[in-house]
């Protein structure tokens, strides 16, 4: 009879895992048609630029980008700019993987810590549906960060209860191992070890086997003293070092309020059901206000259920709102919500997405046995045998939904023809041309956040097959300088402002200023001259706007065009020669904008 039961039990295992395994493959082909379509953006831009600037160095690794130390996701960004530089394919690839490896190791966690129960299945199932990661896998920064911590967080709780059924230190070793990976990418990766802590005064036994702890300790203190260090000393791309910036209570509390019942709650069941577009590439939670009061019903409900039939069951929720309130809220109040404000930074999911995993276990330790814990239950367990069923059908259908509407919009398709066109036409660049140096368009590196990040020659250098020459300002004679448009081609440069005409003959010009009279005054700032002349030798010529002070640009031979780039402001435009005369004919005063009347390079865009 014991042998016939192993039997079932064995055959029982093996459809649990067998089931698990099917799920995990499921869904990597569901959300592989979101990621295929995904495309790098914003930080994704600043930080492959970064790592082709910098030698793979102790400085370039361990610097602290605005909270976040993450040297491993630092060598994969350095490693993606010589594999082709924006290779979308590749990204995709190694997402993909990384979901695989991170559904994985929680099948493997919950199968190790509940037995090989059917029951398994439904966190595991949570962990593989809830919309809670999906903006997080559409950009590319955000996968290198939080995906590896999602492998190691499952890898190294089992390490540890490994460690604390067996005595094995090997098994400590391994669960520190796993620690240490997650922290070479993500920040929040020293709370597994607090999670190690909590499991195992509450499931496992209690605290003994210190050698274990004493190593725990030691992996925590070390990385404690570098992270700090290395925050209070980074240079942010502001040019400054990091200063904690707390918000008031009001905005604090605000914040968290937001994050947990716009973002957390509602997509740990099923939602948020509609998004907030951020451009076109991304989006935020946008949770109806009567969802979310419905999500906190629920809530309360699953809670309140659990904790009356399941012993413990409290110590598991507290576990998820302390990780809520120290992984995810203390570190967007070390500056973020003073950046974005409560509201945005509130249904941000890419806060709380690694959080899922959390999410996942605390399901299971709230709802099933762990493996040989005596007296589980409160009350009989069967009355609650099947009411997960309904529950997960309805998680289910709400998350199909949500991450449906989440893919209906372009994702990356057009800032990937931005770049692939630009490619294309840095290829067919003449030799010899100048490109105005601009920003790129919002919808690719915003530049309040990326300041110098976000130019035309740190996002598009890097795809030229050969070395161009990137002018930041207009200054001195030029052919025929380029610019991009807005959808990524070359085009001449014009200037859209103000022209003052040649006449009938070019305009005189020598030692003496000639004044110009504008068409109409200019306001004050900063403005491109383009000036056409005619010398018969090289000068310079000063232009001056108004009262400011005179630019000189030099002016060459025969027919030509110069640029200068001059303050100021008012309705006159004085000129002169400081050499040898010169005669200048129609000159434009504005901001230089691509022509529309010369066809671009490439004809069409990249589709």
């Amino acid at each position: 009879m014991a042998t016939a039961g192993a039997r079932q039990w064995s055959r029982s295992g093996d459809a649990v895992l067998a089931a698990g395994l099917v799920m995990v493959a499921v869904q990597l082909v569901w959300k592989f048609e979101l990621v295929r379509r995904t495309y790098f953006r914003q930080d994704d831009f600043m930080f492959i630029a970064r790592g082709l600037e910098s030698p793979l160095s102790w400085d370039y690794l361990m610097r602290v980008d605005f909270g976040h130390l993450m040297p491993g996701a630092f060598a994969i960004h350095w490693a993606m700019g010589r594999l082709g530089v924006y290779n979308d394919a590749l990204a995709h690839v190694l997402t993909i993987s990384l979901q695989a490896a991170a559904g994985l190791a929680l099948l493997r966690l919950l199968r190790l810590l509940f037995g090989a129960r059917p029951a398994i299945l439904v966190p595991l199932g949570f962990y593989l549906l809830t919309p809670m990661t999906i903006p997080g896998l559409s950009w590319w920064a955000v996968v290198a960060e939080t995906l590896p911590f999602q492998i190691a967080l499952p890898m190294a709780l089992a390490s540890h209860v490994h460690y604390t059924r067996t005595g094995r230190f090997r098994h400590a070793v391994a669960a520190a191992g796993w620690t240490v990976f997650g922290m070479v990418f993500f920040v929040k990766a020293p709370f597994i070890l607090v999670l190690a802590f909590v499991l195992t005064l509450g499931w496992l036994g209690g605290l003994r086997l210190w050698r274990g702890w004493l190593l725990y300790l030691g992996v925590l203190v070390p990385y404690a003293v570098l992270f700090f260090r290395q925050l209070f000393t980074s240079v942010q791309l502001t040019n400054d070092t990091f200063r904690p910036m707390l918000p008031s209570a009001e905005v604090a509390a605000k914040s968290a309020w937001t994050l947990l019942t716009g973002s957390l709650l509602p997509t740990s069941l099923g939602g948020p059901w509609r998004w907030q577009p951020i451009g076109e590439d991304y989006a935020l939670a946008a949770t109806p206000p009567a969802l979310v009061w419905v999500s906190l019903a629920v809530a309360g409900v699953a809670v309140g259920v659990s904790v009356i039939w399941r012993r413990r069951a409290w110590l598991a929720w507290l576990t998820l709102l302390g990780y809520f309130l120290l992984a995810d809220v203390v570190p967007i109040m070390l500056g973020r919500v003073e950046l974005l404000g409560p509201d945005l930074s509130g249904f941000e999911l890419r806060y709380v997405s690694s959080t899922a995993t959390v999410v996942a276990l605390v399901i299971g330790l709230a709802f099933i046995p762990v493996e040989g814990e005596e007296r589980p239950w409160r009350r009989p367990a069967l009355r609650l045998r099947w009411a997960w069923v309904p529950v997960a059908a309805v998680f289910a259908a709400g998350s199909v939904w949500s991450v449906t509407a989440y893919a209906d919009r372009p994702l990356g398709a057009n800032v990937r023809s931005y770049v692939e066109t630009a490619r294309q036409a840095l290829a067919r660049l003449p030799a010899g041309s100048v490109v105005l140096d601009t920003y790129v368009p919002a919808k690719i590196a915003f530049p309040v956040f990326f300041y110098d990040y976000a130019l035309q020659s740190r996002v598009l250098g890097p795809t030229a097959p050969r070395e161009v020459t990137w002018a930041r300002r207009l200054a001195g004679p030029l052919a025929q300088p380029l610019i991009f448009d807005e959808q990524g081609r070359l085009r001449p440069v014009a200037i859209d402002g103000v022209t003052i005409p040649s006449g009938a003959s070019c305009t005189p010009v020598g030692r003496a200023e000639v004044r110009l009279r504008l068409p109409v005054p200019i306001p004050d700032g900063e403005h491109t001259v383009q000036i056409t002349y005619l010398n018969g030798a090289p000068t310079t010529l000063d232009v001056r706007l108004g009262a400011a002070r005179s630019t000189a640009v030099p002016a060459g031979s025969d027919l030509g065009t110069t640029y200068a780039t001059i303050s100021g402001g008012g309705s006159e435009l004085a000129v002169r020669a400081a050499g040898p005369g010169s005669c200048v004919g129609e000159i434009k005063i504005g901001v230089p904008v691509p022509a529309e009347n010369v066809a671009p390079v490439p004809p069409q865009p990249v589709r």
